[in-house]
């Protein structure tokens, strides 16, 4: 699943491919913005991003979709 993050003041985004859901993602996110704490979420590939709740301008949760397989793929 994609999530797009924007960081306040900073013009470009961090994106990133989480195996995480959209569940997990959007309850980190609330927790990290009301507690005003980091923002940790980890990508497919095993790195972790850190980004402080107090500097969030917005979180962009993709839709979760099923890995296609194969040339019939649609």
């Amino acid at each position: 699943m994609e999530v797009k993050i924007g960081i306040q003041n900073v013009n470009r985004e961090i994106v990133l491919d989480s195996a995480q859901t959209a569940e997990e993602v959007t309850k980190l996110v609330a927790d990290a913005v009301s507690n005003k704490t980091e923002l940790r979420l980890t990508d497919e590939k095993g790195r972790v991003i850190i980004v402080p709740g107090t500097v969030l301008g917005y979180v962009e949760v993709g839709a979760e979709e099923s890995r296609r397989v194969g040339f019939g793929a649609l």
